[in-house]
């Protein structure tokens, strides 16, 4: 397996706001690139195509509150991977975040993917810390 670990941003926001905000997959998509489209999502699944690659479902696999939220990619996805959601508490207004890909990548694809994967977990955790900012 392949792990792909995000930046760690720290958010003015309590870990339980982090959190809440993290386990709807309708704010989840706030999150997403511009080269996502067809974004569909309950509380609980979503799902899109990335531009010209692949249809990607997500649900929410696990949730241990207020520090870690795990979503896990449905069969139907090009490869199994999850996303797993850290958030630590630092104080009661402030909040320290990361994203861990994990991945079943084959060591061709873990060549050509590691480098975007990378980028994207980077630019989640990163639209995660402006939303908070900019509310």
């Amino acid at each position: 397996m392949t792990e792909i670990k995000s930046e760690t941003v720290v958010i003015s926001r309590s870990a339980e706001e982090v959190f809440n905000f993290l386990s709807d997959f309708n704010n989840f998509g706030k999150l997403m690139p511009g080269q996502v489209t067809n974004w569909k999502a309950t509380v609980d699944q979503c799902s899109f195509t990335i531009q010209g690659m692949a249809d990607i479902s997500l649900y929410i696999s696990e949730k241990q509150p207020f520090s870690l939220i795990s979503y896990s990619s449905v069969n139907d996805s090009p490869f199994r991977f999850s996303i797993n959601n850290h958030i630590e508490s630092v104080d009661g207004n402030s909040t320290k975040a990361f994203f861990i890909l994990v991945a079943d990548l084959s060591p061709m694809l873990k060549m050509m993917a590691a480098r975007p994967l990378e980028n994207f977990v980077n630019l989640l955790v990163h639209k995660l810390r402006d939303i908070f900012v900019s509310d």
